[in-house]
């Protein structure tokens, strides 16, 4: 007899696995982005609804979860076993709203808390109430397990209505999806008429690739048809390699007609009797467990891999986008430095200013107009830095993620960040001067604005402000005036330096936000390795 590994290792092995496919991140619309991140769901969803709490508790209730696409009769199915109506069955469409879960008041205890399916708000109303009635104020149905206790349901088994895989409602279908994560048995439905549609199929085609335990029921078989359609349904099952599957077949009656919700005994005792038996059964019980368990570690060596690709690829594009803005900001800021160096500040309205100081122009209005200069400069190099990189983005899919392009990317935020640093570079060029004019032994002191208009003229102005240099050196004497000069010339070094960085990481801080680094790859893989070793 088979039996479950539930040594602590091993669950300690699986906690760790799953932190590593939780920390995993797919934010960056690429190509396989959607399919990754919804077998990242998926995958948790069956890590922390299944396997860790049947590992952790071997000896809980099996859960059945009911899966099936719109109108298959899952609900009527449910009362049908139960002998009960416990959830709402009709012609309406889609029926199930609140899921709702079944089992003997001797097992409620392993439902009730937050074992299993801990995102869902439980619930305890008398089963005659609406699902309306269940929910308080603002309560989304699609994220409310209702759970209903009954005498007729043996100890050691719980059914789960789930709402259609295929509802027009998104959530319903996510729910219903995670619900069949949580299952220990997975009971597929479908009808006579829809036994081909392609939603029931993909469930059951993911159900062979976990190897988990499966029952096809064939609904609302009209007596005339029972034996041919059972045949073809049959034919299909083989084809797709689930042959061995448990296959039960239930007929049309007026009950299921009508949505009266209770089919007679017999239409389901067969069903009833397998679930039964594997539930009493110590042997079929382990079986079913073991099957399924297993099924969802075996399915492990290929969907970590799977998830290790795909958070390769959004790190190798992230890195392109990163690199773009990086390659773009350093060109610029050599780009600025070089036109420092030709004295490009000293040009339009600041150039007028200089050849009119000081007789028609003080030495604030020099430094006003040389750090206007200074600022537009700047300010078009970041713009010139903006636009590369939107240049080169528009030709990558990865940065059509709404973070990325819902930036703020305003020309005058920008001016307004960069006019405060050059401000700020002007109080210290002001605050250099008057220290250099302080440490001066003269009777008569040089005008510490006329100095910092000097310096700051003779650093932007290159060759255009020689005759800066030659007055700083008359005020200050040459040493002085070297002195001066050097330092605030690191000074504006440091301030471009720090403006353009300072951009450059705004540009890069949406992208950085999104998480996507190259550790993710390799943690899932590790996790993989650790695992199968541990096994």
């Amino acid at each position: 007899m088979v039996t479950l590994d539930v040594r602590p290792q091993l669950l300690d092995t699986l906690s760790a696995l799953r932190d590593r496919v939780a920390a995993a991140r797919f934010p960056l619309p690429l190509a396989g982005a959607p399919r990754a991140r919804a077998n990242r769901d998926e995958l948790l969803a069956q890590l922390d609804d299944y396997l860790v709490p049947r590992l952790r508790d071997p000896g809980a209730p099996l859960l059945a979860v009911v899966g099936g696409s719109t109108g298959a009769g899952k609900s009527t199915l449910v009362n049908s076993l139960v002998g009960r109506r416990v959830s709402e069955a009709g012609v309406l469409r889609p029926t199930t709203r609140t899921p709702v879960l079944v089992c003997h008041p001797e097992d409620q205890h392993w439902f009730s808390g937050m074992r299993v399916l801990p995102d869902l708000t439980r619930v305890w109303v008398p089963h005659q109430d609406t699902d309306d009635d269940l929910l308080l104020p603002g309560e989304n149905p699609a994220r409310v397990l209702r759970i209903e206790t009954v005498d007729s349901l043996p100890r050691g088994l719980a059914l789960l209505d789930a709402p259609d895989i295929d509802s027009l409602v998104a959530d319903n279908r996510v729910l219903a999806a995670e619900l069949i994560c949580a299952a220990d048995i997975w009971i597929m439905v479908t009808t006579a008429a829809r036994y081909a549609d392609a939603v029931p199929w993909h469930l059951l085609r993911t159900a062979k690739e976990y190897a988990v335990t499966l029952v096809a029921v064939l609904d609302r078989v009209p007596h005339q048809v029972v034996s041919e359609v059972s045949r073809q349904y049959g034919a299909l099952l083989t084809k797709a390699g689930l042959g061995y599957v448990p296959r039960f077949t239930v007929p049309e009656l007026p009950e299921s007609t009508w949505g009266a919700g209770l089919l007679p005994t017999t239409a389901v005792a067969s069903l009833r009797n397998w679930l039964i038996h594997h539930v009493q059964d110590p042997s079929a019980r382990q079986q079913v467990m073991a099957r399924t368990a297993y099924g969802v570690l075996d399915s492990l060596k290929s969907r970590m891999p799977e998830l290790a690709s795909a958070a390769a690829a959004q790190y190798a594009a992230a890195l392109r986008l990163t690199s773009a803005v990086e390659t773009a900001y350093d060109s610029e800021r050599a780009r600025v430095r070089g036109r420092l160096q030709s004295g490009a500040v000293l040009a339009g309205d600041a150039l007028k200013r200089w050849r009119a100081f000081p007789l028609d122009c003080t030495a604030g209005e020099l430094l006003d107009a040389l750090v206007e200069s200074l600022a537009a400069l700047l300010l078009c190099s970041v713009t010139a830095a903006d636009e590369r990189v939107d240049d080169t983005w528009r030709r990558e899919p990865a940065a059509q993620a709404p973070e990325l392009t819902d930036r703020d990317s305003s020309p005058g935020s920008a001016e307004h960040r960069i006019g405060l640093a050059v401000r700020r570079w002007r109080r210290e060029v002001e605050e250099y001067a008057e220290e250099e004019v302080r440490e001066l032994e003269r009777a008569t002191a040089p005008d510490p604005e006329t100095v910092a208009a000097l310096v700051a003229a003779a650093v932007l102005g290159g060759r255009r402000a020689r005759a800066a240099g030659e007055g700083l050196a008359e005020r200050l004497g040459a040493h002085g005036a070297l002195r001066l000069r050097d330092r605030v010339g690191r000074l504006l070094t440091e301030h471009v330096d720090r403006v353009v960085h300072a951009e450059r990481e705004r540009r890069l801080a949406p992208l950085d936000a999104l998480d996507v680094h190259p550790e993710h790859q390799a943690e899932l893989i590790a996790a993989l390795s650790v695992l199968q070793k541990e096994r």
